[in-house]
Formats: C-alpha cells, sequence, structure tokens
C-alpha cells in the first residue's frame, strides 16, 4: 500500500510504498478513511532539522485520522470490527498520573523515552490505507458522521476546545474574546466559543474567505489583519479589552497584538506553533494576567468534541483531497490556499 512519508528532516515527504502492518497484542488496525492535513505537519517538514524532535525517520505522516475498525491484536477489546471512529493522535506512556486520566497530551515521561508523540508524529499515521493504534483506549465513536468532517474532529476540533477550557472562566457575561489566525483550528475555535458562551467575539486573519466563514460561525466582526490594531480591536468590543485571546498564530507580531487587548486579569492563550515570543513583565502583559500554551486535548475532551459535532454544534469546512493530491495539498497549505481544513481520502 502507498502511504505519504517524512524520510529526512528539514525536506518535502514522499508517497511511497509500504507493507500492510498487522496488529500485535492489545493493538487495533484501523482502515483510514479520512485524514487532515495539518500546519503542524509543515513544521516537521521544513522548520525542524534534525534533533529538535527525537523522532526516528521514517514514518507516515498524519495524525488526525478517522476510519473503520478493521482487525483487532491479540486480547484487544473495547471496539468492534467495523466500527467508525476517531482516533486520538497524542499517545503517552499509559501509566503516569496524567496518562492514567486521559491526557496523554501531558504524559510525564519524556519523549525522549517514549521517541514519539503519536500517530503521525513520530509513529505512523493516517496518510496511508492502513493504521495500527496501540490501544482502545485512543478510539472515540463517531457514529454517523462523515469520516472527512470527523478527521480533523481530533485535533483542529480538540486542541482549540482544549484550550477555550483551560480558560472557561473567562467565558464570563462581562468578558470579550480575540481569536487570531482563523485556520483550521481558528475557525473551529469561534464555533465552539459561540456553541458556549454569548460573549462578543472578534476575529482576526490576513485571508478574506475565512473572515466570512468566522462571520457566518457566529463572530461579532472580522478584521482583515492589516487592520487590526488594537484600538480598532477595542472598539469593535464596545471600548473592552478581551478576558480571553486565542492566538492561533504565534509569532511576534500577533502575539503583541494579544497582548495589547488582553483586559487585566485575562488569559493569553498561545494556541498555535508559529514561534513567535511574549515579553512577560510588567507593562509587557496586563497585571494579573495569564499566558497559557496549551496542547492537544484530552481524551475526554475528544469524546465531548464529538458529541459537539454529531449536535451540529461544530462544523468543519473541508476540502477533499485524494492519496496522490496529499503533497500538493501540504504545499498549498503552506502557502495559505487551504479554507478549513484540507483532507485526504487515503484510499483513493
Amino acid at each position: 500500500m502507498r502511504a505519504v512519508r517524512l524520510t529526512s528532516w528539514m525536506s518535502d515527504p514522499e508517497l511511497a510504498e509500504v507493507g500492510e502492518p498487522e496488529p500485535g497484542p492489545g493493538e487495533v488496525l484501523v482502515e483510514v478513511e479520512a485524514a487532515g492535513l495539518c500546519h503542524s505537519d509543515l513544521h516537521l517538514m521544513h522548520d525542524w532539522p534534525e534533533g529538535t524532535l527525537p523522532y526516528e525517520l521514517p514514518f507516515t505522516l498524519g495524525h488526525e485520522n478517522a476510519g473503520t475498525v478493521a482487525a483487532l491484536g491479540p486480547g484487544a477489546t473495547g471496539v468492534e470490527v467495523g466500527d467508525m471512529v476517531v482516533i486520538h493522535s497524542r499517545w503517552g506512556c499509559g501509566h503516569c498520573r496524567f496518562c492514567l486520566q486521559g491526557m496523554d497530551n501531558v504524559c510525564q515521561t519524556p519523549v525522549g523515552e517514549l521517541g514519539f508523540h503519536g500517530g503521525g508524529a513520530g509513529r505512523d499515521g493516517g496518510l496511508t490505507q492502513l493504521m495500527v493504534v496501540p490501544s482502545s483506549r485512543y478510539l472515540v465513536p463517531i457514529g454517523d458522521l462523515d469520516a472527512a468532517t470527523a478527521a480533523p474532529l481530533t485535533d483542529c476540533g480538540l486542541t482549540p476546545y482544549h484550550a477555550i477550557q483551560r480558560s472557561r472562566h473567562q467565558l464570563r457575561p462581562d468578558g470579550a474574546a480575540v481569536v487570531i489566525g482563523l485556520g483550521g483550528i481558528g475557525h473551529v475555535a469561534v464555533q465552539i466559543l459561540r456553541a458556549l458562551s454569548s460573549l462578543p467575539i472578534v476575529a482576526i486573519d490576513s485571508r478574506q474567505e475565512p473572515l466570512g466563514l468566522a462571520l457566518a460561525a457566529g463572530a461579532d466582526a472580522a478584521l482583515p489583519a492589516a487592520e487590526a490594531s488594537a484600538e480598532r480591536v477595542r472598539e469593535e468590543l464596545g471600548g473592552m479589552a478581551a478576558t480571553l485571546v486565542l492566538d492561533c498564530v504565534a509569532i511576534d507580531s500577533t502575539l503583541a497584538l494579544a497582548a495589547a487587548v488582553l483586559a487585566p486579569g485575562g488569559d493569553l492563550s498561545y494556541v498555535g506553533r508559529g514561534g513567535g515570543t511574549l515579553p512577560v513583565a510588567p507593562g509587557k502583559v496586563p497585571f494579573e494576567a495569564s499566558v497559557i500554551v496549551p496542547t492537544w486535548g484530552s481524551l475526554a475532551e475528544l469524546v465531548e468534541v464529538v458529541a459537539m459535532a454529531r449536535a451540529g454544534a461544530i462544523k468543519i469546512e473541508v476540502e477533499r483531497l485524494t492519496l496522490d493530491q496529499a503533497i500538493e495539498g501540504y504545499a498549498r497549505l503552506e502557502r495559505g490556499e487551504v479554507v478549513g481544513r484540507a483532507v485526504v481520502d487515503p484510499r483513493t
């Protein structure tokens, strides 16, 4: 079978032939029907040289995955062949205090010892037809959800949901929110904020089409990045500052804007992986403010995200691609040409 593989650091992935895997003891084999293309994969390809992460190459990319349970390894329980599932892609040690709570996203075992973060990040992911998952605990049933719209729930749905839950207390009646960057994660963040609160939301992006999606999703204002000064953002919020700012880009300029529009006692959530820096000192961020660097989300939160999608509260805009189109899909993602999420069907 074919797979999109990262074969060397600081390079584009390759479409290669690989053998069909077999599930070992306790493992589950999933036939992948949809795999999302994520901006963090671009960092793996082009931004992080050898030694940045303790991954052994090559491995198959794709950490946003949905499909059908195809086979169970010896002793595997909890799912049945034919079940439709999404795959939580942060795989921890399984025995630390966080993993025992389903919070593999903050596993306490150093990643250098594990050698991976999960499927598509150090271990083989879903940009291929068959994927081995180490345990059924990482599988969440999706019922009759479409695989292509369900797969991105595992990151571009889960990541903003987790970030917002970390700051749920900021969604108070007198609060306000700002979302910077309306890619896969940002456009879902607006939907989640609107589903969970009635507070005013200002969305910011450099592209026009995502701004329209944000307004359709419930944002009260959508500003082109070139016009999004701190004064303009506060004006759109009725003169107030934001109790919660989600920076889904996180470069120096967006972090500076985030700090400038944050209210005293507010939360600035560093969601994106743009590599920007934020000076933290009196006068640089408001007094009593918190800066949070969330990562992914827990298994329990993924269950909740799937429930929100099944209830219609989250709808991810997707562009469907074949496996042959995946590498060009990554290039288009890097050029900013993808709105919502590009999702690959590895069977095609």
